[in-house]
């Protein structure tokens, strides 16, 4: 099947095209791009008429939790891969704080061979740093690579020994993967629940200062220039943090960083009403913080956008603030709240797109994020003037922890296609 997408705004920025573009696919792949027109429509040919709507390449994240095996109920791959195909997302790497964690090749293998049987877009495996997430004694780093993982992550946990993430950081150039790090000082936050300030005092939370998180990210820098390990901070949340990662940059140091929708939107206001769905591991931070995430966006200091998806059921979240779960589902609300940054003239358009297609595929080696021709056909196609309220009750996503409920928004994923087949359609 012959597949041609006409009269959209393609916008593809790994081959720096921006415009009136016409994309014919073929057997899964890119046969050709030209101006508007000029591939002539022929018997056979699937028509997708994307007049008024932007088409990109598949979105890729590269954090998220999809909880199997161990927590089936709050997410399967399944499920996981059908909200990723609603938000816009082809690709999507998943963190190994599963039960059993995968610290090991055969549940490298179960993921791979579960994503095989169920999943409707590319899912990429992240490998443990440690076994057991418990920050002791190394994962066997090259049975990962060689089982499929592309990144090292104790997500969810620190690395907190700095012997063990400085072999980590040798190791890892050995195999030439990144280490991705929770990057957070427990002995700093050890009881905490959001955000160490005013608004915590003021709701009687113990707080988690963000020191907690500059110190670790200072401390992984420390040791790049001895390693030359590759470093990518996760979830990045403090405004310190955003400046020690662009001194690190400046001096070349090889570090990049992600930031999730909710800390670009979100301050630590949101927490009170003591609701449990703003309650995130890295926190809410301040509106200080915010802004410096912002000029960290802006300069290109922070490398890319990755949700941290992180689904739990109700049983997890209805219970007091302190004792409820970190985290919310991100697929489904990506883009739209992506697109604030652009009316907000923080990024453009073209700069959110690459901060969500090229970019992480450059940064973890892969081969999706562009449009170029004989490249796998992995599209989103969105109306970005759609506007809508955030129905978190329509999610795909098994679990709907989203503190983004009625926000009024616009931006919708109508179409998205993985080797050139439809995976997802709105209706």
């Amino acid at each position: 099947m012959r597949t041609l997408i006409k009269n959209g705004h393609l916008i593809d920025p790994a081959n720096k095209r921006n415009g009136n573009f016409d994309l014919l696919l073929s057997e899964g792949k890119v046969e050709a791009v030209e101006p508007k027109g000029k591939i002539k429509e022929a018997p056979g040919l699937e028509l997708i008429d994307a007049k008024g709507l932007v088409v990109t390449p598949g979105f890729c994240d590269m954090h998220v939790h999809f909880r199997e095996p161990g927590h089936e109920y709050k997410e399967t791959i399944e499920t996981g891969s059908q909200s990723a195909a609603a938000g816009g997302f082809t690709t999507v790497a998943v963190m190994p704080n599963t039960s059993p964690v995968n610290d090991n090749r055969s549940i490298t293998e179960l993921i791979l061979s579960q994503a095989q049987q169920t999943a409707i877009v590319n899912i990429l495996p992240i490998g443990a740093i440690t076994k057991g997430l418990k920050g002791e004694t190394l994962s066997d780093m090259g049975e990962l690579k060689e089982a499929g993982c592309i990144g090292y992550s104790d997500d969810g946990r620190p690395v907190s020994d700095s012997e063990i993430m400085r072999r980590a950081l040798e190791y890892s150039k050995m195999f030439d993967l990144p280490c991705i790090q929770h990057s957070e000082v427990l002995e700093l936050t050890r009881g905490g629940s959001m955000n160490e300030g005013v608004v915590s005092t003021e709701l009687g939370l113990k707080g988690m200062p963000t020191e907690a998180e500059d110190i670790m990210v200072h401390r992984d820098i420390c040791l790049l220039p001895k390693t030359g390990g590759k470093l990518h901070v996760a979830h990045i949340s403090s405004g310190g943090s955003v400046d020690l990662v662009r001194q690190a940059k400046a001096k070349g140091l090889p570090v990049t960083c992600e930031v999730a929708p909710h800390h670009f939107i979100l301050t630590d206001e949101a927490c009170r009403g003591y609701d449990t769905n703003a309650k995130m591991s890295p926190p809410l931070r301040t509106n200080s913080d915010l802004e410096m995430i912002k000029e960290g966006m802006k300069d290109g200091t922070i490398d890319i956008i990755a949700t941290d998806h992180a689904p739990h059921d109700l049983v997890d979240k209805q219970v007091e603030f302190s004792k409820a779960c970190f985290g919310i589902v991100g697929l489904e609300t990506a883009l739209p709240l992506t697109l604030k940054m652009v009316d907000e003239k923080v990024i453009s358009l073209e700069r959110a797109i690459e901060m969500l297609t090229s970019q992480p595929n450059k940064i973890f080696g892969l081969d999706k994020g562009s449009l170029e021709v004989g490249r796998v056909a992995d599209i989103a196609i969105f109306d970005e003037n759609k506007k809508y309220s955030i129905d978190p009750s329509k999610f795909k996503s098994r679990s709907k922890n989203s503190p983004f409920k009625d926000w009024k928004v616009r931006g919708k994923i109508l179409r998205t296609l993985v080797n050139g087949k439809t995976v997802y359609k709105s209706h």
